[in-house]
């Protein structure tokens, strides 16, 4: 047994006064005058050994009274298990689960509503003088000071449900961070969550086994729930009028088959869809929805599932521009060449802009989805330079090397962007042996091929290196797979890469008939517009065209009357906004400058929170070994449970009773032990 208050033991020295009064009021005697004391000899000696044993009996129940109040206030406690700490003065750090799964209803209204109660349950059993921390899923900057205790239980009433979710790693490493910067007495920390499985990350947690963790897991029910993991779109370009196809994931979180869940598209506002599905258990399910009637500009497009009673993951939002046309950027060495004119001012759509290699705006390079270098006997390293960063953000470049090619500035050019770069001319008449019908730009474009098809003749040609690139495809070759017009992916973007120039005394690929379709599905697929959504908690830094600013023009994300200003910093060829935590509200935004709209973006939850399948207490104390033990949360008040665990099993309440019945016994041994019975015996 040990006592907190040890220095109190000195009060034992109290054991004197029950002795002194024993000593000094028990002990006067009282004078008895009588004519004959023989008849008193028997009386006097059955007085006396009654009125010695009732002395003795009240001064045994003062002096136990005595030693248990003293004990009381020494507090004394059978040590527990992480009771080292016991006495001093303790630093605390709470963690509240507020992610989205924390809406769960239980018997208590909600999960959240419940690690509330817990979280003030932990704080009552401390002292009133220790410290306390509170930490959320925001991390917010509020949350990293030490309070007492009335300011931790306002700053747990006033928390709401957050987007975020971290792992149990990430909340952990920030908790002990916070408490080694306070460095006086004893720190302890608890984590009060449902434990989700996407908490624990692949590996186990790395705790600093100085500071003991409790984890306090919520038991929550298993609820079905279905929900849109993402969304794409077909077409990388978007034309007004034009029939679009938008790929939807579908993901049952539930053991068991979700049937007919009703799904509905909104694009601007109006309903473009409708549908319903049966999804097995633990399945993913793809899913095409066709929709037309676009007009040009920004389209603010929804997901919409009716999925009860988790709903928190029921909306899905995606944003995407269709343009009025497409800008093209063509660069030659001076003379714009005719076929490429020829094929971009077939459709209107196509807004093609031809400039000599020496008058470039680089700046603007990020705003075409396609650039085309033709008729370029050198490429200089600026432009090789600037062409690099344009293909790895996204964009597409088109390679069609001219009738006098410096080679080894091609090979700077193409070599780094992981591309086969044109070695040595081959002068000799071939024929183009094959198309890959298989190849992205050949999809759609034929009802019925032909089994001896007119394929473009050759003269001569550049060989092209092998290249490492294993996502290389070829669109044409010729005979011995050798490439003609190939295709290799690098970065986010593409480039593509053509064997002969384009000029007649090469082959007649510019007046053949595949070459105007071709041009076109390159250029359809070159789109490299911003993502359709974004994620909030996991996408901070978002890319958009470069945008102009100064101090009296800046940038805001503007939703419903809610106005966020991002940080923004300039790159070449782009703007980036950085968002940290100042985005809480998932929706779709728009990015203003001043009063004109310079892009729509979309942001979801992490659906990360939807999957509801929770972690064992085995599996917990696994996830965090040596350091941590797991609190089972029922009914029971959390209170006596962090009490014994921190302190051991206190005794000082027993002591208070005890000291009360030996009290209760001293003044029974008073009122009713009575001394002064008299038996008179008869002598015969």
């Amino acid at each position: 047994m040990h006592f907190l208050y040890p220095a109190f033991l000195f009060a034992l020295l109290t054991f004197a006064i029950p002795v002194l009064i024993h000593l000094f009021n028990f002990r006067r005697y009282q004078k008895v005058y009588f004519s004959n004391v023989q008849f008193l000899k028997e009386i006097q000696e059955q007085q006396s050994s009654r009125k010695n044993l009732k002395e003795r009996l009240i001064l045994a129940s003062r002096l136990l009274a005595v030693t248990f109040l003293v004990l009381a206030f020494a507090k004394p406690y059978i040590p527990g298990q992480n009771s080292a700490n016991a006495g001093k003065q303790q630093a605390v750090s709470i963690f509240v689960d507020n992610s989205y799964s924390m809406q769960t209803p239980n018997s208590e209204g909600s999960l959240l509503d419940g690690a509330k109660r817990r979280a003030k349950e932990i704080a009552s059993a401390y002292s009133i003088n220790d410290s306390f921390q509170l930490l959320t899923q925001d991390f917010e900057g509020k949350h990293q000071r030490f309070v007492n205790r009335d300011e931790f239980n306002d700053a747990v009433d006033a928390i709401k449900i957050s987007p975020q979710s971290r792992l149990l790693q990430q909340i952990i490493s920030r908790q002990q961070s916070l408490l080694n910067m306070h460095k006086e007495g004893a720190r302890s920390l608890y984590v009060i969550s449902d434990f989700q499985k996407n908490m624990a990350g692949s590996q186990s947690v790395k705790a600093d086994t100085g500071q003991h963790i409790s984890l306090v897991q919520l038991k929550a029910s298993t609820l079905p729930n279905v929900a849109v993991d993402s969304v794409a779109l077909l077409s990388a370009i978007h034309r007004p009028g034009e029939s679009e196809k938008l790929v939807v994931r579908l993901h049952n979180y539930a053991g068991e088959t979700a049937e007919k869940i009703p799904l509905k598209l909104l694009v601007n506002g109006a309903q473009k869809a409708l549908g319903s599905y049966t999804i097995k258990a633990r399945a993913v399910q793809y899913d095409t929805i066709t929709f037309s009637g676009l007009q040009a500009g920004w389209q603010r497009a929804e997901i919409s599932l009716q999925d009860n009673p988790v709903t928190f993951d029921n909306q899905f939002y995606f944003s995407f521009n269709v343009r009025q046309q497409m800008p093209v950027l063509l660069i030659d060495g001076g003379t714009p060449n005719p076929y490429l004119n020829a094929v971009f001012a077939a459709d209107p759509f196509f807004n093609a802009r031809h400039v000599p290699d020496g008058n470039i705006d680089y700046a603007s390079l990020n705003t075409y989805p396609l650039i085309v270098l033709s008729d370029l006997n050198a490429i200089s390293t600026g432009l090789a330079q600037q062409l690099k960063t344009y293909v790895n953000k996204g964009g597409t470049l088109l390679v069609f090397p001219s009738n006098d090619a410096d080679l080894t500035s091609y090979r700077a050019l193409l070599e780094p962007l992981n591309a086969a770069y044109p070695e040595k001319l081959l002068i000799g008449d071939t024929k183009v042996s094959g198309i890959n019908l298989q190849n992205q730009v050949f999809k759609n474009i034929f009802e019925d091929f032909p089994q001896n098809p007119d394929l473009p003749v050759v003269k001569k040609y550049y060989t092209l290196s092998s290249s490492s690139n294993n996502r290389s495809e070829n669109i044409m070759f010729l005979p011995g797979r050798l490439p003609f017009w190939t295709g290799y992916s690098s970065g986010r973007g593409k480039v593509y890469v053509s064997a002969v120039a384009l000029d007649e005394d090469f082959s007649n690929l510019p007046r053949h008939a595949l070459f105007l379709p071709v041009m076109f599905r390159i250029a359809l697929l070159s789109g490299h517009d911003q993502p359709l959504f974004y994620t909030l908690g996991a996408d901070e830094t978002i890319e958009v065209p470069p945008v102009q600013t100064n101090p009296k023009q800046l940038l805001k994300l503007v939703k419903q009357g809610q106005s966020i200003i991002p940080e923004v910093k300039q790159e070449e060829g782009s703007t980036l906004l950085y968002m940290a935590d100042r985005l809480q509200e998932t929706g779709i935004y728009d990015l203003k400058k001043q009063d004109s709209t310079v892009a729509v973006i979309a942001f979801n939850d992490n659906r990360s929170e939807s999957d509801l399948s929770y972690l064992s207490g085995s599996e917990l104390s696994a996830l965090v070994p040596r350091a941590a033990t797991v609190l089972a949360s029922g009914k029971a008040s959390l209170k006596s449970m962090v009490t014994e665990s921190n302190f051991g099993l206190q005794l000082w309440k027993l002591c208070i009773i005890l000291a009360l019945i030996f009290l209760g016994v001293e003044i029974a041994l008073i009122r009713f032990f009575k001394t002064d019975r008299q038996q008179v015996s008869q002598p015969v």
